[in-house]
């Protein structure tokens, strides 16, 4: 190329380099800005393994990256937390390797409560006096939920902790809604979701969760501001499924957390919440079960051992009878001497007796009674309608009581009365019936449960000598005829029972003898 020819191409615009035109930068800003005073909200605050101190200060619009160096640190009468309103003195500068320019602060002075965290205050307050936050209003997780609906981002690794916990304790169906966790989006994105999980219908193409899960890691109050918004925590307020909060670490509190039925601090607390152990429930329902055969077992025992002591306590059939017979034989002695004299005390009564019946006694007695009969009867029609009469009365004010719709009404009630009546009965001899038969049931399968064809399906046999059990090998010689009763019938065998040579296999190896 011609040297005539560049400055032709370049014109009068002059040339930098990178470094010098960084540099420019640097020095224009810190001339212009050399000594400044910034009144902000702290955003997110890092304290660095060097001893540098890197913090944010933001309005509703941007942000101002600050550094204070190690050196500075110790100086500054107040470190800086997030949600802090604060005065920062100090030097703008620029940072060329990343083309950024940052506050350096030499100073933080307290100006107040933080705008963001006043806002915060302010709807936690009007939430509490609605009683979003009352615990009487906070429902019960379930024991055990068939699916769980998951609210988180699925590009995160939260949704992989949640699931990882879930298939190590108790494996479940998992929907997980995708939403955003942070910024503008987030808020409505999540009440969504939360909306969306409510109005599933049980039974339908999409299962309904049992429980829900919303969950984020952590990060700054910034991040994590929209589970701060007001439509978040009326949205899980308003859940009629439980739902668990496990919005950034332990540390972190955002609305949310205060609405939601039970607050975790990590999401994954928030699987070990939602689900129990498998194998330990596992472990303890074998235990369980364990317990209720060793209860029945000593039930059993306890009975049996009852029922013999009270047998040895019993008298015999025989003692119980012999004082009967003896007092029988005692009375049956006296029997026919008691007749005799009682025939004989009769008739001395009735000797003397009809002493007295004389003719003249008898007819004076009659002609008495009838006097007395005449006076009577002269007076029995009188006192006749007199009686009458005043029945008459009587009747009569009872008739001009007795209306016929009084009649009608008592009757209608009576026949209420009647059928209420026999509806109770009627349901309640149902109910007794369904009681007696399910306890009847019970016993009988406890009795067969107990009986000794539930031993002989475990590979046992009953050995018969004559109809008669045998349990030795010298009355099964002895016996004419056999009979081998299996668990699914009895067969007789074909020889004759051989004495047993050597060592005899274990009865559950499958010998009979």
């Amino acid at each position: 190329m011609d040297l005539t020819d560049e400055p032709e191409a370049a014109g009068n615009t002059p040339e930098f380099t990178v470094t010098e035109l960084s540099g420019a930068v640097k020095r224009a800003i810190e001339g212009e800005f050399g000594h400044v005073r910034v009144k902000a909200e702290v955003g997110r605050v890092v304290h660095a393994r060097s001893g540098h101190l890197y913090f944010d200060l933001k309005d509703d619009r941007n942000v101002l990256a600050c550094t204070t160096w190690k050196g500075q640190v110790a100086d500054l009468s107040v470190i800086p937390e997030e949600g802090m309103e604060v005065v920062v003195k100090g030097r703008m500068t620029t940072f060329g390797s990343q083309s950024k320019y940052q506050l350096n602060a030499t100073e933080v002075a307290v100006a107040g409560v933080g705008a963001l965290m006043a806002m915060l205050d302010q709807r936690k307050k009007a939430l509490e006096a609605e009683g979003l936050f009352a615990a009487e209003r906070k429902q019960a997780l379930p024991f055990l939920p068939d699916v769980i609906g998951v609210i988180t981002s699925p590009t995160g690794a939260v949704v992989r902790d949640i699931l990882h916990r879930l298939r190590d304790r108790f494996p479940r169906k998992v929907i997980v809604w995708p939403v955003a966790v942070q910024g503008k989006d987030c808020a409505p994105q999540v009440a969504r979701a939360i909306d969306g999980f409510n109005a599933m219908t049980s039974g339908g193409a999409l299962p309904r969760p049992d429980l829900i899960i919303v969950a984020r890691g952590g990060g700054s109050i910034e991040d994590l501001w929209g589970f701060n918004e007001e439509i978040v925590a009326r949205a899980a307020a308003a859940s009629t499924i439980p739902l668990i909060s496990a919005i950034g670490h332990e540390t972190d509190t955002t609305l949310i957390d205060f609405v939601s039925d039970q607050r975790a601090p990590t999401p994954s607390a928030a699987a070990e919440m939602a689900v129990p152990v498998r194998l330990e429930l596992m472990a303890a329902v074998d235990q369980m079960g364990a317990r209720a055969t060793r209860a029945v077992t000593d039930g059993v025992a306890r009975r049996k051992q009852r029922v013999a002591d009270l047998a040895r306590v019993l008298p015999k059939p025989k003692q119980l009878t012999e004082d009967a017979k003896q007092r029988f034989d005692y009375w049956s002695e006296k029997l026919d001497v008691a007749l005799i004299g009682r025939v004989a005390a009769g008739r001395l009564r009735l000797g003397d007796a009809s002493g007295l019946l004389r003719p003249s006694v008898l007819g004076n007695r009659l002609t008495l009674g009838r006097e007395r009969m005449s006076g009577l009867n002269a007076r029995l029609g009188p006192a006749l309608g007199r009686m009458a009469a005043q029945a008459r009365r009587d009747l009569d004010g009872q008739a001009r009581r007795l209306r016929p719709e009084t009649i009608a009404v008592a009757q209608t009630r009576a026949v209420k009365d009647l059928a209420a009546t026999l509806r109770r009965m009627t349901t309640a001899a149902h109910t007794q019936t369904q009681k007696q038969r399910s306890r009847l049931e019970a016993l009988d399968r406890m009795r067969e449960t107990l009986g000794y064809r539930e031993t002989l399906k475990r590979g046992y046999a009953v050995v018969r000598g004559d109809g008669v059990v045998v349990t030795t090998a010298k009355a099964a010689k002895a016996a004419l005829t056999l009979d081998i009763e299996f668990a699914d019938g009895t067969m007789a065998p074909t020889s004759k029972l051989a004495k047993p040579k050597g060592k005899m296999p274990p009865p559950d190896q499958g010998s009979l003898f």
